[in-house]
């Protein structure tokens, strides 16, 4: 992932001034006159302070700061209680920053009372939830995780970008937290949630590099996500949706070869760790000659035995099927544990580390749901990581009412139960159409945050790039997703 923008793409993008919103800010003078030492201490280095100041105060006044003076600072209660007797005797009509710290941020108001106007000092914590009085206004949302920051946000500029996303979307500048994700990724940030440009994903089937972008993505997800759970930071059970054209069921260009080498580079990057992963597909469900499996995982359990895994002898992944990858099925009794061997001339039985199950999904019909021996697998697994690959674990019309009314909570609450290590999802115009792409939703690791990008061609046929547009630490409500795309 790369952590700065390269120089050839701020030309290409410098070219769309006429159709993409600018985010080069300019540096008023008074960002000049800071005095910030660049010790070990400081928060952010000169460059990036001066340029954030300039930045927020240059373009986000109205959405951002003077919102933020209202609902994070006393002022904000002040002027609810002065108001109460007299409407607009006490009025917030410009905030400007000052500086920013580890914590804090430090800024002058301009509160007009009457015919006077007098500039106060205030420090708003990064980590702010709402004054008395404004909780109805700006409902407050979880704080950062601290461990999440620490694992994913250790660089300064991304900490402060992840702290100001959580503060704007209680304020509702929802539109301001792709243009902090793009502040970070200017100023030196890793690039949190940048994709690559020109992957071309309208253009089917895809280009076998940019399969192997989304397969590398989703293995370094995969192995993040299994690191942490064995350092109890993260839940054994897991999920990724991996969702591009070629990827995704409902749509013509569908094909199961990509499906399949993404399941074997997951594999493969987990067995290279010294663990044993079993792959799985669930079985044939149904009753009597209503029986089957569905539809997008026909042959996939033959296929997956028969494909290159490079294990043959002298290749390089020699001996790795069958030791530290094996197939099954979805059930507890595909669960193998450590057992020793009762023959000397037998080898012991060695656990499997890690369950990856690709699509699990309910079928229309009579016992056609997987949460049964979905949740018996992974009751028997006890705290060993359960990957989930595509799940679509929704209820499906059946007869007697089985995926409609009975135990239909339970069901909702075992497939909310699963949390979200990685996720590529293109978003379209309509639910009707899947051309052309608009954007994507990633979360492009376990602890990771969850940013939107809209698409953009560039101009003379350039080409196409990503560009944030939203961020938050929860995946994001499609009405607010949709009020950050530009027309």
């Amino acid at each position: 992932m790369v952590c700065m923008l390269s120089i050839r793409l701020v030309g290409l993008i410098l070219t769309l001034l006429s159709t993409v919103e600018a985010f080069s800010a300019p540096r008023p003078a008074a960002a000049a006159k800071l005095s910030t030492s660049e010790d070990d201490t400081s928060y952010l280095n000169k460059e990036q302070l001066e340029f954030s100041i300039a930045y927020l105060n240059e373009h986000h006044k109205s959405d951002v700061l003077l919102p933020f003076v209202k609902a994070f600072s006393d002022l904000g209660t002040t002027a609810i209680k002065k108001n109460a007797w007299i409407g607009g005797s006490y009025q917030i009509i410009d905030a400007s920053i000052t500086d920013i710290t580890q914590d804090e941020l430090h800024l002058d108001a301009s509160i007009k009372q009457g015919e006077k106007i007098k500039i106060e000092s205030v420090k708003i914590h990064l980590d702010s939830d709402p004054v008395a009085g404004m909780a109805r206004t700006f409902p407050t949302l979880p704080q950062c995780n601290p461990m999440h920051l620490n694992h994913t946000s250790k660089l300064p500029i991304d900490n402060f970008v992840r702290r100001m996303n959580r503060l704007c979307n209680i304020v509702k500048a929802y539109s301001a937290t792709g243009k902090l994700i793009q502040l970070g990724v200017q100023m030196g940030g890793k690039g949190v949630g940048k994709l690559n440009n020109d992957m071309y994903l309208n253009q089917v089937p895809h280009n076998r590099f940019v399969r192997k972008y989304f397969y590398d993505m989703a293995s370094e997800a995969a192995l993040d996500a299994t690191i942490l759970c064995s350092q109890k930071q993260f839940t054994n059970r897991m999920k990724m949706t991996v969702m591009f054209p070629e990827m995704n069921p409902s749509m013509d260009s569908y094909r199961i070869g990509t499906l399949l080498e993404l399941a074997r580079s997951i594999a493969i990057k987990l067995a290279e760790q010294n663990l044993r992963v079993r792959v799985c597909v669930q079985g044939s469900m149904g009753v009597g000659i209503f029986t089957g499996v569905p539809k997008q995982l026909n042959g996939v359990h033959t296929l997956l035995q028969r494909m290159d895994w490079e294990s043959g002898p002298g290749e390089e992944n020699e001996g790795m099927v069958g030791d530290y990858v094996n197939f099954g099925f979805v059930g507890k009794e595909h669960v193998v544990n450590a057992k020793k061997s009762e023959k000397e001339d037998e080898p012991d039985i060695e656990q499997d580390d890690v369950f990856l199950i690709i699509c699990p999904q309910n079928m229309i019909g009579l016992e056609s749901s997987i949460i049964g021996s979905l949740s018996e697998m992974v009751d028997a697994a006890v705290d060993r990581p359960v990957i989930l690959l595509n799940p679509d674990l929704v209820d499906k019309v059946s007869a007697q009412g089985q995926q409609s009314i009975r135990g239909r909570q339970e069901r909702l609450d075992f497939a909310a139960s699963f949390e979200t290590m990685f996720q590529f999802q293109n978003i379209y115009v309509s639910g009707t159409s899947y051309f052309p792409i608009l954007g994507s939703v990633v979360k492009l690791g376990p602890l990771e945050t969850w940013v939107a990008h809209q698409r953009r061609d560039l101009m003379n046929n350039e080409g196409e790039v990503y560009l944030p547009v939203y961020a938050s630490e929860t995946a994001p409500d499609n009405e607010v997703l949709m009020s950050t795309f530009a027309k």
